[in-house]
């Protein structure tokens, strides 16, 4: 799923007072971490994921393999705090019109 820019921005917008929903933890992306995220996501829509990996390149690498497992939209990393979203079939969140 690609988002434009105006559609990150709205999502980033009601992104900025949600706590993680999901915590990584010392083991790393593993299969039940992946169904939390999943879960969520199909809950949410919009959800934000701690990633605690003080290694750059591991903490990417982790980010993409969530955002391709869950195909979902990586809409920001800042720092250690992931957010996705992901429309439902419920369509929650509104996004503007792409143009």
């Amino acid at each position: 799923m690609n988002l434009t820019t105006k559609q990150k921005q709205h999502l980033k917008g009601l992104a900025h007072n949600l706590k993680p929903v999901v915590l990584l933890g010392a083991n790393g992306l593993t299969e039940g971490v992946l169904a939390e995220i999943d879960s969520a996501l199909t809950h949410h829509e919009l959800i934000k994921v701690k990633v605690a990996s003080s290694d750059r390149e591991m903490k990417n690498a982790i980010v993409d393999a969530i955002v391709r497992e869950t195909q979902a939209a990586k809409v920001q990393l800042i720092g250690h705090v992931l957010v996705l979203y992901r429309q439902s079939v419920e369509m929650k969140i509104a996004l503007p019109k792409a143009k």
